[in-house]
């Protein structure tokens, strides 16, 4: 089916208006950051327009936005205004999470222009970026025709274009870089999407507070200009097996809600240096407060993962696969490495059937075993039927003590899905359960909303590379797009390691492109608070000089620093978890020496364990060297590292 006739038969939600209004506009709201580095115009007239400036420069050219409804309503044209109102923030937030840091300051200035139909644009200005959002007062059942999100830039920009092919999509895309105006109408990507100005500035486009409405995505136009593409509402599906659900019949509309209400945000991250977006943390800070009262039971850890390494466990008495004797393997190998949990994945339940376990599965006696040991229990589930049988799988999985679930392969983000999401996280944190979500949209605020939900996908991971290849280069873009909407379970921790070169998938015993520094250094480059360990425990035992490392570090972390970083080619940063600091390097297909001051370390003597790239870790990703220093805030480093390649270090008193 050709992009065309796919917009065609879903509606995309796409209104193509001119980008200059024709009559007279009223250009006199205008929000600007508390640095007052970065203002945001939106203009009245025919349509209304957002423009964005930094220190003067135009990043985006006036660019329409709006929405229309079945009840005659057009958001945004020939708008009149009814009244304005502004407000401010500037306090500390404290995460329920330390995903990246204990606490993360809020503060904008906020305009909301209320107009005469009834429809109200809330637009807000950080320091971090720009974002807006339409709302509705009257009441009732709503219907959602289209919605219009345009951007618009001057000069020649690039863009980082994780390209799709359908709405029903795991998300799992590389990113193609080039010159926007390449991008053609034929093209559409999912989003987080990346850009790059003239002047080298960053913005990243994505959305917050994503609720009972579809998720946005980006057209291009052979020109410096992006449309929002929104899947259409689902009218009717085809289940293929037990994990594909198509939609086969769509509806001429967006989302059927009940008003009033407030839409997603849709916003902008500006970031002056690639370092910037690594700590950005608009998603969050425009996303909802948790919607849990006590959630002390919310553990994050790291987590022995049995599918990727095809419970390939060796040198053991019994016959290895989805059987107790395996999963008590896995259990004494996170016990002894302080690994909070291990995951049953596919495999354990007879697809279709969440309330049935395979023979050679006992999951309360797994639990109980677990449980002596300090291990909690996740189990993995497909998401339509954990759908089927949400209240007695989920009632049956708390009576067993399990700790959380992993949700795989929905593959879509319409409006009943992203309902599915809300429902899913909400219902799993009334037994006190943690969520992951596989084969999913980006994260958009829910797991701000619902801290249970820790983590998920929708990138490609190293997953794909029992089939396929997870490049270097690709690892270094990631920390730049898909991580700054949130968690990315990326699943790192492969001990097989192959020269980018050398590399050829392989799906039972499968191996990482680049050197076992660059595997190492995810740990603190990669946030997840439910951080997996993909390998084979038999293959960690064996690389007990690694598990040094890969034991004590932590999926959270109480501050992060981005010392240095460029989009697609490297990333150093530092992150801090009680009184110890973490640093991580990685580089793409090129080798690399960064500097690294270590004068945020604070007073004292201090002793620096670091792995580090072996001097044959071009030919042989393996290798690699572990090394002890004595350190301080004066001490000045060489991060090298080899093509592929990575550097890890823990100090501490």
């Amino acid at each position: 089916m050709s992009h065309s006739s796919l917009c065609t038969s879903i509606l995309c939600g796409l209104i193509m208006t001119p980008l200059l209004a024709s009559g007279t506009p009223d250009n006199g709201h205008t929000v600007s950051s508390p640095d007052t580095r970065t203002q945001i115009t939106i203009a009245v007239g025919d349509q209304v327009t957002f423009a964005v400036k930094r220190d003067g420069v135009i990043l985006v050219r006036p660019s329409p936005i709006g929405m229309t409804f079945t009840n005659g309503i057009a958001a945004g044209a020939h708008a009149v205004v009814k009244r304005t109102s502004t407000r401010s923030e500037n306090r500390t937030v404290p995460r329920v999470i330390h995903q990246k840091s204990s606490t993360v300051l809020e503060a904008f200035n906020e305009r909301t222009i209320e107009f005469k139909d009834g429809t109200s644009l809330i637009v807000r200005a950080y320091d971090l970026g720009v974002a807006y959002r339409w709302s509705i007062g009257w009441k009732g059942e709503t219907i959602v025709s289209a919605e219009t999100f345009t951007i618009d830039l001057p000069g020649e920009p690039m863009v980082w274009f994780p390209e799709e092919t359908s709405f029903m999509s795991h998300n799992e895309r590389l990113y193609t870089h080039a010159a926007l105006k390449t991008i053609t109408e034929k093209q559409f990507a999912s989003t987080p999407t990346l850009l790059a100005t003239e002047g080298g500035k960053h913005i990243l486009i994505s959305e917050s507070d994503l609720r009972d409405y579809p998720g946005l995505w980006l057209n291009g136009t052979g020109a410096n200009v992006l449309h929002g593409l929104w899947p259409a509402f689902v009218l009717e599906e085809q289940k293929k097996n037990d994990r594909d659900v198509e939609p086969v019949k769509r509806a001429d509309y967006l989302a059927k809600t009940m008003a009033p209400r407030a839409f997603p945000w849709r916003m902008l991250a500006i970031a002056d240096h690639d370092r910037d977006l690594l700590t950005n943390d608009l998603v969050f800070l425009l996303s909802e407060p948790s919607q849990i009262k006590d959630p002390s039971w919310i553990k994050p850890g790291k987590v022995a993962w049995d599918w990727w390494n095809a419970n390939n466990i060796y040198n053991v008495d019994f016959r290895a696969g989805i059987n107790n004797e395996t999963y008590k393997y896995y259990i004494d190998f996170a016990s002894k490495h302080g690994i909070e949990y291990v995951i049953l994945d596919e495999g354990w339940y007879p697809l279709g059937d969440l309330l049935t376990q395979e023979p050679g599965i006992n999951v309360p006696e797994l639990v109980a075993y677990g449980k002596s040991r300090n291990v909690g229990i996740i189990l993995w589930v497909i998401w339509k039927t954990l759908q089927d049988q949400m209240q007695p799988a989920l009632d049956l999985f708390a009576s067993w003590g399990v700790k959380g679930i992993k949700v795989d392969f929905m593959q879509r983000d319409d409006q009943w899905m992203v309902n599915y999401y809300w429902n899913t996280s909400r219902e799993a944190a009334a037994r006190k359960l943690l969520v992951d979500f596989h084969g999913a949209y980006k994260p958009s605020g829910l797991n701000r909303t619902w801290p249970n939900m820790l983590t998920s996908e929708g990138v490609r991971g190293l997953e794909n590379a029992k089939w396929s290849t997870v490049t270097p280069k690709h690892c270094v873009t990631l920390p730049f797009t898909r991580m700054v909407a949130g968690p990315m379970d990326f699943t790192p921790g492969a001990m097989i390691n192959i020269p980018e070169k050398s590399f050829k998938p392989m799906w039972a015993t499968p191996a990482s492109m680049g050197t076992r520094c660059q595997q190492l250094a995810m740990y603190v480059v990669y946030e997840s608070p439910l951080q997996m360990l993909c390998d084979s425990p038999t293959n960690y035992m064996r690389e007990e000089d690694c598990m040094k490392f890969l034991g004590p570090v932590p999926a959270v972390w109480d501050r992060t620093i981005a010392l240095d970083a460029k989009v697609g080619s490297y990333v150093l940063m530092a992150r801090k978890s009680g009184d110890d600091w973490y640093v991580g390097g990685m580089t793409d297909e090129e080798g690399r020496v960064l500097p690294l001051d270590l004068s945020f370390l604070g007073e004292g003597a201090w002793t620096a364990d670091i792995w580090q790239d072996g001097i044959n870790a071009d030919r042989n990703g393996n290798d690699y060297k572990h090394v002890t220093q004595p350190v301080s805030a004066g001490t000045k480093l060489e991060v090298r590292m080899a093509p592929g390649g990575g550097w890890v270090a823990l100090i501490h008193k």
